[in-house]
């Protein structure tokens, strides 16, 4: 069945290229879809039931009843259209009827231009997890460009003109003091007519509970709807129009701090009070986080793609693969679709089978902001998947080998060569683990090697076409805090900084010994968003885990004295939040060398442990890992923990005032 459809298209523009409509109402249980004007939703469901008596007349059949109109009301869908998608803003308790709109609409337009409201409610949340659409929950922009860029595209109009902020989330339409004030330069019954609507509106509350119309960063003790009551403006004179008109001007201009009276993007304090008003009330931005219970970093850094769910024991890839298959000239949906996806989701359900739904989400490789980017595969991923056999959801971190087939085919090589590359370096990934969890690195337990199908279409032209093995490893998600991302407020904390220090400074003896590097120019990769730290009952740090082990054994020749200056900062970066720097600095140090010491201890109690280690791999002086092993080793041995530990306090500051400030 087709939607009908009562009024413009969504998306259609006027003859100035603005959208002719704002917002919708689409009736599910009758397969309509209101646009027409005014731009309220309370007024199209209005006019649909006056349409439909009016129907209902001409068939000799009698009007709705009060009941039946109520009913018709609930059981209807708000819709806010946006310059290039449709947002579906549910009822928590019916959310069978945003689904079933939700189908409604596809047949209008693209499902990826359809997306759902209030995923600050849990209710909301869950019920679109478990049909593996994550993807599909609005979210708020995620740079600043953008957030203006929305804020100035919330502009709707009732019946006038689009002088109103509205708030897709709660459906109120807040105005400002400048667009208030623009109203003086209207014709007289132009001027009484918004003055009329703006004293109507504002004292009307939507289903939601939430005013119809509010006024922006206004003190509603000193302003508010009460002042435009009493009065019909469309009977005053022009003299007495303007007077009533410039009366309520000062009073609005008065009830507002002089920094929100006038619209001002570049305004740093009208722009975050608008982006509040507008798209985080409810907390609606941290309800990303909500999503898959992810820890602060990944704070609008997620980019959820398109999954499935299962039905009776089958599962069901998204639709929108089918959308994508059909138009492979959209780069955007063929981006969207991601083919590594299928292959993700395809071993999920090899590895599980009893699953009820799967999340997939693209994050950055890095969320550090200073490391450099360099050649080879940066694929990140984030699952969440709900298993019949465990009581909570799963959660997996997916990270793509830099450097596999893929890679080495884009480098001219063949194709077996490419395969045997691929697979050195995937045991020299694993040697690197191994060799990092024997010198004390306190890593994740456990770390799976796993493999997908790609269709090869990089540089190589003579492979295009061909079906590669791609390799990536999948560990469990770690839901901590890293170390450089930590708030302010943590550091004031009884006994947070002490048990911090003790951690940070026993983690990074072992950085150090296994030449943690990302090249000689680049910052030493500690501190630096791979450490995690977890938190006890009483919120204070009980673990320190390192998820991600990145530049193990790339420094392998040099004195670690030579890498004092990197492992200064982790104190020096913290100096202004701590209240007792020196002491941090000292316990610092002291964990260091108390650490350092027992492993080279350990090592020199159980050389041939360490030694024969990787006796069996290829050595190469070349820099094979059997080699750097043996050298990492023998640094280790020769290394005097005293002169390492001066080394390092020569470069902070507040125990060394005359420092050099570290990179």
């Amino acid at each position: 069945m087709t939607l009908k459809l009562i009024g413009p298209r969504p998306f259609e523009a006027d003859e100035q290229g603005a959208p002719k409509v704002r917002i919708g109402t689409l009736f599910p249980n009758h397969g309509v879809l209101c646009t027409e004007s005014p731009g309220v939703h309370a007024l199209q469901r209005m006019a649909f039931i006056d349409q439909l008596n009016a129907s209902r007349q001409t068939q000799g059949l009698p009007p709705l009843s009060p009941a039946e109109e109520e009913e018709l009301a609930l059981t209807s869908v708000d819709l806010i259209f946006e310059t290039d998608q449709v947002l579906i803003r549910p009822d928590p308790e019916r959310m069978d009827l945003a689904f079933a709109a939700d189908e409604w609409l596809q047949g209008l337009v693209s499902k990826r231009r359809i997306k759902f409201l209030q995923v600050a409610d849990r209710r909301v949340r869950e019920a679109i997890k478990r049909r593996g659409e994550c993807w599909r929950l609005s979210g708020v922009p995620k740079t600043q460009e953008a957030k203006q860029r929305l804020v100035l595209s919330s502009k709707v109009r009732i019946n006038g003109r689009p002088i109103y902020y509205y708030n897709r989330l709660t459906g109120t339409r807040w105005l400002t003091c400048q667009e208030f004030e623009s109203l003086g330069d209207l014709p007289a019954p132009e001027l009484a007519a918004h003055l009329q609507e703006i004293a109507e509106y504002a004292l009307r509350r939507n289903r939601a509970g939430r005013p119809e119309l509010d006024f922006f960063a206004a003190d509603l003790r000193r302003f508010g709807a009460r002042d435009f009551g009493g009065v019909l403006y469309d009977q005053l004179g022009p003299e007495q129009l303007r007077e009533c008109f410039l009366r309520l001007k000062t009073q609005f201009s008065a009830a507002v701090h002089e920094a929100y009276r006038k619209d001002d993007c570049h305004n740093k304090a009208w722009c975050e009070r608008i982006l509040s008003t507008l798209f985080l009330e409810g907390n609606e931005a941290q309800a990303e986080l909500h999503l898959a219970s992810l820890s602060p970093e990944f704070f609008m850094q997620v980019e959820w793609l398109p999954g499935g769910r299962f039905e009776a024991g089958e599962f069901l890839f998204d639709s929108i693969f089918d959308e994508a298959a059909a138009h492979p000239e959209d780069p955007d949906l063929q981006r969207l679709c991601d083919p590594r996806a299928k292959g993700i989701i395809l071993n999920l359900i090899r590895d599980y089978g009893d699953l009820q739904y799967i999340n997939l989400g693209c994050v950055p490789e890095s969320l550090s902001l200073v490391r450099p980017q360099r050649e080879g595969r940066r694929g990140v991923y984030l699952v969440e998947f709900a298993s019949n056999s465990q009581p909570e959801p799963i959660r997996r971190f997916l990270r793509f080998q830099k450097w596999g087939v893929w890679e080495h085919l884009d480098e001219a090589k063949d194709l077996l060569q490419s395969i045997q590359e691929s697979d050195e370096y995937t045991d020299y990934c694993l040697d690197r683990r191994l060799g990092c969890r024997q010198l004390g690195m306190n890593l994740v337990r456990r770390v799976h090697v796993r493999r997908l199908c790609e269709i090869y279409r990089g540089k190589n032209t003579r492979y295009h076409g061909c079906t590669i093995r791609t390799t990536y490893f999948d560990r469990e998600y770690i839901p901590g805090l890293a170390t450089d991302k930590l708030p302010w407020e943590k550091y004031a904390k009884p006994g947070y900084a002490d048990r911090l220090a003790d951690l940070l400074g026993a983690a990074a003896a072992s950085s150090l010994i296994v030449g943690r590097s990302l090249g000689p120019d680049a910052r030493t990769p500690f501190d630096d968003g791979d450490e995690v730290l977890i938190e006890d009952q009483d919120g204070l740090p009980s673990q320190l885990l390192v998820a991600d082990h990145t530049g193990a054994f790339a420094e392998y020749r040099q004195p670690l004295e030579d890498a004092a200056p990197s492992y200064a900062r982790p104190v020096n970066s913290r100096e202004r939040q701590l209240t007792h720097p020196r002491e941090f600095a000292e316990r610092y140090l002291a964990a260091l060398r108390d650490k350092f010491v027992h492993i080279q201890e350990d090592y020199r109690k159980r050389r041939r442990a360490f030694d024969t280690l990787f006796k069996h791999a290829a050595y190469d002086p070349n820099g094979s890992f059997a080699f750097r092993w043996e050298c990492v080793l023998r640094r280790l041995d020769q290394t005097n923990p005293d002169s390492l530990i001066a080394a390092i306090r020569s470069h902070i500051r507040v125990l060394n005032p005359t420092s050099a400030p570290t990179s």
